[in-house]
């Protein structure tokens, strides 16, 4: 069966029911006969094992059907737009911590806080792990597990170059150098042109004390030089052969199928821990990971705990109450848990994290010692992005980035740009 970028109708029918509900209504109805739509982006693996587990609920639940869509990156931020234009959005859909403030202050997302703990039994999870999904006072979505940023690399590369693998004390500069090292023994490049990448370069600023945008007031976290520094790096590093060239950057989306390592292009990637269990499907050589270089030895990480991907309730949904069961469903059965396996990060819920341990195959293993890893690395968790970060990231800092891999603009000019359109795009 495909299950990427497509739609599926799963399980008995059933008909939506239940009264309208707008934006920001307190208290939704609840249909014992519902069609549910729910919306992510992913992997093909992703979209398999989030199916299974709407077969599995529909089973215990008759009268509700789920009726998913998986899309792409690009294709799931275009169709969400779409929903929210006409008013239609999924009951069910798929944020991650950098859009979930963007979204739900723009009103795509319903408050979830009149169902717990009566439908979502979420308090197992502990008021910090709560937080990372509450925007101004509200909770807005569910976390589906716990992640960090990570790099991934190809073992059988490295020991072929003769390089020892990657600690999680590694520093830039010798990032650097062992990635213009692999570019010359593996006929790959070495790494991604990552300036591109807003978590990587949120993550290189908080090693120095700085943040993508400003903790105590609306706007960015750094300033010109800042950004100048960070894009001179990449492109000294693109031109001495240690990042893939500009037309392969270019076309990545923040997906496994997109990324330099998924399309065999790097030996190295930068991603989220959780997605290793993605990347190892597609790339025959083992793979290792561990933490984003950092500033110098023994200095701050720069990394923190998220959720790595979070179900919200659409705020049109005429719906709420079932969803909401199906989003505690998801999050607290065990059944479910152990399909869903650490795919969209660690399970949240204690009780599914014990479950499902014995059952991880070795990939998954090491996405848990990775998050376990980070126990004593880890800074406090940002606040809420602003309005306007999700179109900073995809509609500023990507393109300027492709304009400079591809030599058009200088790092100081990027730099000035990226201050002057980011501002401009930062709103309360």
């Amino acid at each position: 069966m495909q299950v990427n970028r497509r739609s599926f109708l799963m399980g008995s029918a059933g008909a939506a029911a239940g009264l309208a509900l707008g934006a920001g209504s307190a208290i939704p109805a609840f249909a014992e006969d519902a069609s549910l739509r729910a919306m992510w982006w992913g992997s093909n693996d992703r979209a398999k094992r989030t199916l299974d587990v709407a077969k599995l609920y529909q089973s215990k639940t008759p009268g509700v059907t789920i009726v998913g869509e998986s899309l792409s990156g690009d294709g799931y931020w275009t169709k969400l737009a779409t929903q929210m234009a006409g008013r239609s959005i999924a009951d069910i859909f798929q944020l991650e911590p950098g859009t979930i403030s963007d979204y739900s202050k723009r009103g795509a997302c319903l408050p979830l806080d009149e169902f717990v703990p009566a439908t979502l039994k979420v308090e197992s999870f502990g008021a910090d792990m709560l937080k990372l999904t509450t925007i101004d006072g509200k909770l807005y979505g569910v976390g589906l597990g716990l992640n960090s940023f990570s790099m991934f690399f190809d073992t059988v590369e490295f020991e072929k170059a003769g390089i020892p693998l990657p600690t999680p004390d590694l520093t830039w500069e010798e990032y650097a150098k062992l990635a213009v090292e692999l570019t010359k023994s593996s006929g790959k490049s070495g790494g991604p042109y990552a300036a591109r990448y807003a978590y990587v370069f949120d993550a290189w600023l908080r090693q120095r004390g700085k943040s993508l945008f400003a903790k105590e007031t609306v706007g960015l976290g750094f300033t010109a030089d800042d950004a100048t520094e960070w894009f001179d790096y990449w492109e000294k590093l693109r031109k001495a052969g240690g990042t893939v060239a500009a037309d392969v950057q270019t076309l990545d989306q923040n997906t496994i199928d997109t990324n330099s390592l998924g399309v065999g292009k790097s030996v190295i990637g930068m991603a989220y821990s959780n997605q290793m269990i993605g990347y190892q499907l597609i790339i025959k050589n083992k793979l290792g990971i561990t933490m984003l270089p950092r500033e110098k030895k023994g200095g701050p990480s720069g990394h923190y705990y998220r959720p790595a991907l979070i179900w919200s309730l659409g705020a049109t949904t005429k719906n709420g109450e079932a969803a909401a069961k199906f989003i505690d469903f998801f999050v607290n059965d065990i059944e479910a848990g152990k399909i869903l396996g650490v795919e969209r990060g660690v399970p949240m819920s204690p009780t599914v994290r014990e479950a499902i341990l014995p059952q991880l195959n070795p990939t998954e293993q090491e996405t848990v010692k990775y998050v376990n890893l980070l126990k004593d690395q880890v800074g406090e968790y940002p606040p809420p992005v602003p309005m306007g970060a999700t179109q900073f990231d995809q509609r500023v800092l990507r393109p300027i980035c492709d304009e400079l891999a591809f030599e058009r603009i200088s790092p100081a000019d990027a730099a000035t740009r990226l201050i002057e359109e980011g501002k401009a795009t930062i709103k309360g």
